[in-house]
C-alpha cells in the first residue's frame, strides 16, 4: 500500500478543506489498517514544521488571507490576467497568489499599484483567491450622489446633498449610459473643465430616484450623515501596519471565536469560556471577551480620531453601511478574522455557579480567531446537528460556551434587567435593490449569549475605570417620567392588567406586567408601549446608571469599531493600566461633556436614518399591492387619525380620521381613545383590525389604510353627517344622554 508523499498531502488538504480529519484522508488515499501509522507520522511532521497545525482531529493551514487585504498588483500575464500578491501574509510557507478581477467601472490598474481588495477564497485553481477591488491605495476621488442631466457636450450632475449647489460636468465617455432624470453615483476625474465645473464620471446608475435602490443613500444625505472619508484620512488608515506582539500577552493559543449574523463583514468581538479550576470556585466558570484594540490604529487628535468623532458611529442600512472607520481598519486591521493574529483588549472574568461575576482582569493581547462562526450554526450545533465547521469545536468551545450562559441566566433572573419582546424586521433585497421580502428575525439562544457575555464585558470595564478613578463616558439610562408611566398605566387597565402605582419603580414590576400580558392578544400591545414610556439611552460622563439592565454601572466597550463612545472606553482602559502613550489625552477629557451629547445625537440620527429608509422600504414593497386588505393591530392613536402595524410586514400606517367611518370621533387625550360622537363606539390601543392598503409611496415611506373591520365586527356606519370635521349638532340633552353612555362603556373596558 502508498503512502502519499508530504506534498500529496497538502495539496488534498488545500483542495478538500472541509474533509481534512485524519480518517477524511486516510480515505482519499485508501489507507486501511497499519498504514495508518505512518499516515500519523507524516502528519505529525508537517504539523511540527508549521506546515499544518490540529485543531482537535482535523488538521488545517495555520494562517490565511482576511476578507479585506493590502495586495500589490503584479504584471498581467500573456492572456491578460491580473495578479497579486498580499502584502501582510503571516504564513510560514509562500504567500497565496490573488487573481484581480475588475468591473466595468473600476479604473485601469498596473503592475505595482497598491490596492484595497475584498477577497474570496477558492479553490482547484492555480490561485488561491479572487480579489474584487475596493479602492486603490492612496486615492481616494470624490464621490456626489446627484441627478443626472443630460446636455449636448454630455451630461450634468446636480447634487442632493443638502448646501451644495455646485454642479459637475460629465463627457460624453464618462456618461456610462445614463438616462436624462436618473439618480447616479458619479467620480470626480478632472478639476473644472471649459465650463468652470469639476469633471465627474458616472461610476453607477440608481435609476428613478423614488426606486429602491436609492432609498438608503437619499436617507443618508437628508439627515446629514458624512459618507464619503477625507483624504487625509483615508491616508492615515492606508499607512496602518499589523500591530506587533511587543508587551502584549500573547493569546494565540486561546480558541477564541467570533459569533455574528451570518451576513457581517466585520467582526470586533470574540469570545471563550469554560469550567473554572480554582478549588475556591466549585461550578464557576471563566469567560473570556476579546475586542478589537482600535484605539491602537486610531490614537488621539489625528485625522482618523476626528473623523471618527465626526461621525460618531456606524450606520447600517438594508443595502450598505457608512463605517466609523475606513475599510483598512474597520474591514481589515481591527476585524478578528479567522486564522489572523489580529491586536485586542480582552477581559477574563470569573463567574460563580450561579453566573454571578467574582472578579475580572484586562490585557492587551494579542489573539487568532479560531473560528468565525454565525448565530445559526452555533445554535443547530447545540441543538445537536453541528455542521463541518462546529463539530470540531464542539468540547471546547461551543459547549462551555453555552453552560457558561446557562449560569448567568441565574444572575440575570436575579437582577431583572427589563424583559421586553419586541421582533426585529429584517428587510432583505434583491441584487437590484428591489425588496424581495419582509422578516422577523430569528432569535436564537445564540443571540442572548454573546449579549449577556458583552453586558458582563461591559460593566466590568465601568468597574475597572470607576475603580482607577479614571474619566470615562458612561451608557445612562434613566427611570421613565411620571406621564409615561401614566399612560403605561390607562394602556394595562385598558387590557385587564394592572402597574403598581405609589411605589419606587423598578425593572421587576415591568417585568410582572410583561409576563401577565405574555401569550394573550395585548402582548405586543404591552411590550410596545412599555418601550414607548422608557426614556431614550445616551453618553454621560456621569454614572447615572442603567435602569433598563438593572446595572448601576456601565460602559460600553465591545463595539469600538463603529461607536466612538467604546473607543473612548478602551482609551480610559490604556491609560488606567499604563498600556502605552495611546489612551486617553488630557484634550480628550477635557472634551467629554462634549464628546458625549455629539456622539449621542449621531446616535440618534443614524436611527432615524435608519428607520426612515426601512419606512421607505417598506412602503415600495406595499406599493404594488394597493386595494389588498391586511390584518393588523393599533398601535397609535392621535387626533389626526389611527396608527396600525401590519402583521405581516410590521410596518406602521396611518387610518386618517377622514376615512374613520361616517361619523365624528371625539379624540380622548386621558385614555388614549377615540370614541364615535353617534354609536359610541371606542377605538383603542392594541385592538385587532383589518384594514386596506390606500396608497404606499416610497419616496416619503408613508403607508395610508382605510379601517375595515373592528375586533372582528365592521365599524357602525353613523348618519353620515360628519360636517367637514365637525361634530353633529344636537340637542344638549340629547348629547349628554349620550356622552353618559360613552362613558359607561369606557369604564366597563377598563375593568
Amino acid at each position: 500500500m502508498r503512502i502519499p508523499t508530504k506534498e500529496e498531502i497538502l495539496e488534498w488538504i488545500s483542495e478538500n478543506p472541509t474533509l481534512t480529519a485524519k480518517r477524511d484522508i486516510a480515505k482519499a488515499f485508501g489507507i486501511k489498517g497499519a498504514a495508518r501509522i505512518d499516515l500519523k507520522r507524516i502528519l505529525k511532521e508537517l504539523e511540527a514544521e508549521g506546515h499544518l497545525e490540529k485543531r482537535k482531529k482535523t488538521y488545517r493551514d495555520p494562517d490565511r488571507l482576511p476578507p479585506v487585504s493590502v495586495l500589490q498588483v503584479l504584471e498581467a500575464d500573456s492572456d491578460g490576467d491580473l495578479f497579486a500578491r498580499p502584502l501582510e501574509w503571516h504564513g510560514e510557507g509562500d504567500a497565496p497568489i490573488v487573481l484581480v478581477i475588475l468591473r466595468p467601472s473600476d479604473p485601469a490598474l498596473g503592475a505595482g499599484d497598491r490596492i484595497l481588495g475584498r477577497l474570496t477564497e477558492v479553490t482547484g485553481e492555480t490561485h488561491q483567491y479572487e480579489g474584487r477591488l475596493i479602492r486603490r491605495i492612496g486615492t481616494n476621488p470624490r464621490r456626489v450622489l446627484g441627478v443626472f442631466r443630460k446636455t449636448a457636450e454630455g451630461g450634468r450632475i446636480l447634487p442632493i446633498d443638502k448646501g451644495d449647489g455646485k454642479e459637475w460636468q460629465v463627457l460624453p465617455e464618462g456618461i456610462n449610459n445614463a438616462k436624462d432624470g436618473e439618480l447616479v453615483e458619479a467620480q470626480q476625474t478632472g478639476p473644472k473643465g471649459r465650463l468652470g465645473l469639476p469633471r465627474a464620471k458616472v461610476v453607477e446608475r440608481l435609476g428613478d430616484p423614488s426606486a429602491p435602490k436609492a432609498v438608503s443613500l437619499i436617507a443618508i444625505h437628508q439627515h446629514g450623515i458624512p459618507d464619503a472619508f477625507p483624504d487625509e484620512v483615508i491616508a492615515g488608515a492606508d499607512a496602518a501596519k499589523p500591530a506587533p506582539l511587543g508587551d502584549r500577552e500573547d493569546m494565540r493559543d486561546l480558541p477564541l471565536v467570533t459569533i455574528d449574523p451570518a451576513d457581517a463583514r466585520d467582526h470586533d468581538d470574540a469570545c471563550w469560556a469554560h469550567a473554572d479550576d480554582d478549588p475556591k470556585n466549585q461550578g464557576g466558570h471563566v469567560v473570556w471577551v476579546a475586542i478589537a484594540d482600535v484605539a491602537h490604529y486610531v490614537t488621539p487628535g489625528t485625522a482618523l480620531d476626528r473623523e471618527a468623532r465626526r461621525r460618531g458611529n456606524s450606520s447600517y442600512f438594508p443595502d450598505r453601511v457608512v463605517p466609523m472607520l475606513p475599510d483598512r481598519l474597520s474591514g481589515d486591521l481591527c476585524s478578528l478574522h479567522e486564522g489572523v493574529p489580529r491586536a485586542c483588549i480582552a477581559v477574563r472574568m470569573q463567574l460563580d455557579s450561579y453566573g454571578r461575576k467574582i472578579g475580572h482582569r484586562f490585557v492587551r493581547g494579542m489573539m487568532r480567531s479560531v473560528a468565525s462562526l454565525n448565530y445559526a450554526e452555533v445554535q443547530e450545533a447545540h441543538d445537536g446537528a453541528p455542521n463541518e465547521t462546529c463539530a470540531p469545536l464542539m468540547h471546547e468551545v461551543i459547549e462551555p460556551l453555552y453552560a457558561a450562559y446557562e449560569a448567568t441566566k441565574r444572575a440575570r433572573a436575579e437582577r431583572q434587567p427589563l424583559d421586553l419582546d419586541l421582533p426585529e424586521r429584517k428587510v432583505e433585497l434583491t441584487p437590484e435593490g428591489k425588496v424581495a421580502s419582509v422578516l422577523f428575525r430569528d432569535r436564537f439562544d445564540a443571540h442572548r449569549l454573546i449579549e449577556e457575555f458583552m453586558i458582563l464585558a461591559n460593566v466590568a470595564a465601568a468597574e475597572t475605570l470607576i475603580a482607577a478613578k479614571s474619566p470615562l463616558l458612561f451608557r445612562v439610562h434613566e427611570e421613565p417620567n411620571p406621564e409615561k408611566l401614566d399612560a403605561l398605566r390607562e394602556t394595562a387597565q385598558s387590557a385587564g392588567l394592572t402597574l403598581a402605582k405609589g411605589q419606587v419603580l423598578k425593572t421587576q414590576h415591568l417585568n410582572a406586567l410583561l409576563n401577565a400580558a405574555a401569550g394573550t392578544e395585548d402582548a405586543e400591545l404591552i411590550n410596545i408601549s412599555t418601550l414607548r414610556s422608557m426614556t431614550q439611552a445616551y453618553y454621560s460622563p456621569s454614572n447615572f446608571g442603567h435602569f433598563g439592565l438593572a446595572l448601576q454601572s456601565y460602559a460600553h466597550f465591545t463595539s469600538p469599531i463603529r461607536r466612538y463612545a467604546d473607543l473612548i472606553v478602551h482609551r480610559a482602559l490604556i491609560s488606567a493600566h499604563g498600556w502605552g502613550k495611546d489612551g486617553l489625552s488630557p484634550e480628550g477629557v477635557e472634551m467629554l461633556e462634549n464628546t458625549a451629547g455629539h456622539i449621542s445625537d449621531t446616535e440618534r440620527r443614524s436611527m432615524l436614518a435608519e428607520r426612515d429608509t426601512t419606512d421607505r422600504y417598506l412602503a415600495s414593497y406595499l406599493s404594488e399591492r394597493v386595494g389588498n386588505e391586511f390584518a393588523g393591530r393599533i398601535s397609535g392613536i392621535a387626533k389626526f387619525g389611527v396608527f396600525v402595524k401590519l402583521d405581516e410586514t410590521g410596518a406602521d400606517g396611518l387610518v386618517p380620521m377622514r376615512d374613520l367611518g361616517r361619523e365624528y370621533f371625539r379624540f380622548n387625550h386621558e385614555d388614549n381613545t377615540l370614541t364615535g360622537s353617534e354609536t359610541g363606539v371606542v377605538i383603542g390601543l392594541g385592538q385587532r383590525v383589518l384594514v386596506r392598503l390606500t396608497e404606499a409611496a416610497p419616496v416619503t415611506g408613508g403607508i395610508a389604510l382605510e379601517l375595515l373591520e373592528l375586533e372582528d365586527k365592521k365599524l357602525p356606519s353613523g348618519s353620515g353627517r360628519r360636517g367637514r370635521g365637525k361634530p353633529v349638532r344636537r340637542k344638549g340633552a340629547q348629547a349628554k344622554r349620550k356622552t353618559d353612555k360613552v362613558k359607561r362603556k369606557v369604564a366597563r373596558r377598563r375593568k
